[in-house]
């Protein structure tokens, strides 16, 4: 089923529950009953909606979206520019490995992205000189994140791309305390980041899973969300099929001095779900990332000269992915190759 059929399918009150779902699915024993008292529905049309938002693709899954650096994971975005005719091959080789969440084509002399999670006991280096090693493989760089400003994508399904885009955010410091994750923990996070079922009480089996009730899980998932381990439970949604087809990272060379001024005030426009700093290299010249999603080319294009604008930084390029590879969440504390 095309993006637009799909976006078209659906109502004002569906696009309504999509934005409040994404951003804050309320944790309690009949969740889908809160969201109906909001909108002056019952339960049963809740269920229906989301079940149907589901079959249709536009909701990819209902789960606890957690911090990756926090749960004790290694993890780096990586750019590696490929022979054009291997692109296909060195990506399905790249999908193999689990620990692999997001897989773009981009316009770009580095032409294939992703991002690598691996646990504490394994290496990323290791893996990458296997893949580095494929026939087509020209080169490639490790992008670790040095300092994160924002990560959180809250697709606007109510109201059209912006003419003139807001800082209307507050930036939010991340957490970094040590955190020690004991066997209890990890089970919590095998549990919590399984897609949550559409029935009228759906912690409900998650809690006997733990052997915990559903009132310790709601306690323990707010402990998490507070010390930044968990960012939220949410529902994420797909981005083509919610009609937002341009999705543009936003690479910019800031001066270092004002990298993390600059990274602040990027995070405070919504339509930005992502801002990183990372390493420069002698043919990589940009140090600050920001993600845009936006629902034409041309939309994404005017968001970023309208920031770039405010912010008074001109040296900057958006990389578009032309080809989605692979987009699913990581699977914690879950066997891994």
């Amino acid at each position: 089923m095309s993006s637009s059929v799909q976006v078209n399918q659906i109502d004002e009150l569906n696009k309504q529950i999509l934005n409040e779902i994404q951003w804050k699915f309320p944790l309690t024993d009949r969740p889908y009953l809160e969201i109906g008292r909001k909108y002056n529905i019952s339960e049963e049309e809740v269920m229906k909606r989301i079940s149907f938002l589901k079959e249709i693709g536009l909701i990819r899954q209902i789960n606890a979206i957690f911090d990756t650096r926090r749960l004790g994971y290694k993890s780096a975005l990586i750019a590696f520019a490929v022979k054009t005719d291997k692109i296909e091959y060195i990506a399905n080789e790249i999908n193999k490995y689990p620990g692999v969440s997001h897989n773009y084509e981009r316009n770009h002399e580095y032409n294939i992205w992703f991002t690598l999670a691996v646990p504490p006991d394994k290496d990323i280096k290791s893996i990458l000189d296997k893949i580095a090693s494929l026939d087509g493989v020209i080169k490639y760089r490790i992008l670790p994140t040095l300092k994160m400003y924002k990560i959180g994508v809250k697709l606007d399904m109510v109201n059209q791309d912006s003419e003139k885009p807001e800082p209307s955010e507050e930036f939010k410091e991340m957490d970094s305390t040590k955190f020690e994750l004991t066997e209890d923990d990890k089970n919590f996070v095998r549990e919590l980041q399984k897609d949550l079922e559409v029935i009228s009480e759906p912690f409900k089996e998650k809690a006997l899973n733990l052997s915990i009730s559903t009132k310790e899980l709601f306690k323990k998932a707010s402990e998490f969300e507070k010390i930044g381990v968990m960012r939220r439970f949410a529902a994420i949604l797909r981005h083509r099929e919610a009609g937002f087809t341009a999705n543009g990272m936003i690479v910019w060379n800031i001066p270092d001095e004002q990298v993390d001024e600059i990274g602040k005030k990027l995070a405070a426009y919504p339509q930005v779900s992502h801002c990183y700093r990372r390493p420069r290299y002698p043919d990589w010249g940009y140090n600050l990332f920001s993600m845009i999603h936006s629902r034409t080319i041309e939309a994404a294009e005017k968001i970023a000269k309208e920031i770039s604008e405010t912010i008074k930084i001109n040296d900057y390029r958006i990389l578009f992915s032309s080809r989605e590879f692979k987009k699913e969440r990581v699977k914690y504390f879950e066997e891994q190759n």
